[in-house]
Parts: C-alpha cells; structure tokens; sequence
C-alpha cells in the first residue's frame, strides 16, 4: 500500500499540462498541471491516493496584447474496481474545458472520457504500470462577423460583409477524437520515487477545417508527449518534485522543465493529508518563465501562478504572459488513517 500511493502520486506529478500551439490547432494551455492531468496522458486517470479526486482551473493570458485568451477547465476521476489482481484497479474520469481565444471569439468545447487501468509489480508492488485510452467531443466555433477579409477594403474604404470567403466558410465544426497514454513508475525508496510516461493525442487525426469544402491537409495533427518526474524526500518535511516535457505536433516542439519546492507545516501522519506550501519555477524553451504557489490542507489544494513572456512577443506583451488560479480536492481514503502511514508522494 505504501509502495503504490507513491507510485501513484509520482505519475500524475509527471504529468505537465502544457499543449502545443501549431496553425492547425489551438490546444488548450496550462501552468499548473495537477488541474489538468486528463489532457496530458490518459493514463493519469484514477492515479492518485483516495476516494475521488475533483479540480477546476480558470486560465487568462495575453490581456496586454490582445482580446484576451480564457481557459476554464473541470474534472472528476476515480477508482471504478478494485483488486482485480492483487492492488490492481480500473478507474474511469471526465474532462471537460471550454477555450476563448483572440479577436474572432474561436471557442473550443471539449468533452473527454477516459479509463485506465493500474497494474502493480514486483514483491512489494514498488512498480506500476498504467495504460489508459480517452475519447471526446469536441465544439470549436468562431463569429465571422468579428473577421476582416482582404477584399473588404476596396478603394480605401473598408466594405464589412462583402468578403466572398464568407460564402466559403462555416461558423462551427465539431469532431470526436481518440488519446492513449501508458506510464511507468518506480518507488525506489520510502522517500523517492520517478515516472516516464508516453502518451498519443489525437491519434485519429480528425477533420476540424472551417471551410465547407474539406481539404485532408487540415486534419488536427497527433499530438505525441513525453513525461518524466521525480519525488524527492530530503527530510521528514521538505520534498523536491522535478520534472520534464516533450512534445511535438506537426512540425511544433516544446520542452518545459522545472521544480516544485514543498514544505509541510506541523507534523503529519500522512503526507498526502499534511497542510504543507509550495512554490515552484518552470520554463518553456523560447517562450517563458513561470512561477507557482499556494497552499494544501486537509485534501484541497489551492494553487496560482503568472508566466512572464521571454519569447520575441515580449516587446508587444511588454513579458506579461498569463495568469492561472487552481482548486483540487481528493477525498482520502480511510484506510491510510487506519494503518497511519507516512508515504512520500506528489499530491497530484
């Protein structure tokens, strides 16, 4: 039981909710990961110590440059069945976020849910292995009476609603799409444990053009990521959670890499109910740096963080990126507090 709340906790730390932004797509995009963890890699579902675990984030950026972006997203998971063999489970989640973005008000509806399923190995079950499959539906719309077509402006003069592209395009699409995900995860010690997950996003490439005639060239690209993480107990109270992202869509890439510092208040029974604080500092390879912090106590965990732009859109931005709140709660599972354990683990 040790063992496995690690690996469990260890896995979803991994699991770093950025996306990638290509001119096929608009992936949604996050600094606190933990909010999110269904969006990274299926797998992560149901992957953490407790009854139930329930999140919710609110994301706004680029206020300073633009309309703004605003993100909200929600989630639920939970274990399904238990003891399939030995500590094996099933568990099954939903992922629900709604994406504003730019001057045309394009807006993602998104829908995903996932299974996963949870094998442990090894004599004191101090590995797992995860593998998880998601579908979803997606809604994306725009409002084209907020757009402005080159053949609008004729003789110096700008002509609203004359544009032929109008005739050429519709004002929603919607699509259902396919992810699958598999993690690894070793608890080498009652006080460090590491993760590597590979997941596929979009592995059914759907069409999402807005144009009424469909062109293949605009299918929604697979999304392929690489998560890797760490929990690192250096005294009873102090932990250190580094961790690291690859990923790449179409001819995209990004690679984020950071540390959550965290110290627990007080004395604790079981980690993941102590009341501890956190900070942390990433930064995403040409684009920007980011800090988090906030506060967990009794299962909820409050979180905000700012991304400062250092990418070549900071002279326009003046660096100011985007700004996240974040609230989870995972109902513990009585038996912890039965056997009192003391285990290190990621809390996410």
């Amino acid at each position: 039981m040790i063992k496995k709340n690690l690996l469990s906790r260890a896995g979803l730390f991994a699991a770093i909710a950025f996306t990638i932004n290509t001119a096929q797509a608009q992936d949604i995009h996050f600094t606190q990961f933990n909010a999110a963890p269904l969006t990274m890699n299926p797998a992560f579902t149901g992957n953490f110590s407790g009854q139930y675990r329930v999140a919710a984030i609110y994301r706004n950026q680029w206020r300073s440059v633009t309309v703004p972006f605003v993100t909200y997203a929600a989630s639920y998971d939970a274990p399904l069945v238990y003891d399939l063999s030995v500590d094996d489970y099933l568990a099954g989640g939903i992922q629900l976020y709604n994406d504003k973005a730019g001057d045309g008000n394009l807006t993602n509806f998104s829908c995903l849910a996932s299974l996963a399923y949870h094998k442990f190995l090894g004599a004191n079950a101090d590995k797992s292995l995860s593998v998880g499959f998601q579908g979803g539906y997606t809604q994306k719309s725009i409002d084209l009476s907020r757009l402005y077509f080159g053949d609008e402006f004729m003789n110096g003069g700008y002509n609203p609603g004359t544009s032929s592209e109008w005739n050429n395009l519709n004002n929603g699409v919607n699509y259902f799409t396919m992810n699958a995900g598999i993690n690894w995860a070793h608890s080498v010690s009652q006080n460090f444990g590491y993760s590597l997950g590979v997941s596929g996003m979009n592995i059914n490439q759907p069409q999402e053009s807005f144009e009424k005639k469909v062109h293949s060239e605009v299918g929604l690209g697979m999304r392929l990521g690489v998560q890797a993480g760490a929990i690192g107990y250096l005294n009873d109270k102090f932990s250190i959670r580094p961790a690291i992202l690859y990923q790449s869509q179409a001819t995209a890439t990004e690679v984020i890499a950071g540390n959550e510092f965290n110290f627990m208040v007080g004395d604790a029974e079981v980690r993941s109910f102590a009341t501890s604080v956190f900070a942390g500092v990433w930064y995403r390879t040409d684009d920007a740096l980011m800090v988090s912090a906030g506060i967990e106590w009794k299962g909820w965990r409050f979180g905000a963080s700012y991304d400062y732009n250092t990418s070549t859109l900071k002279n326009a931005s003046n660096g100011n990126g985007g700004f996240e709140l974040a609230i989870r709660y995972i109902a513990p599972s009585p038996l912890d507090f039965a056997r009192k354990l003391v285990y290190p683990c990621s809390r996410f």
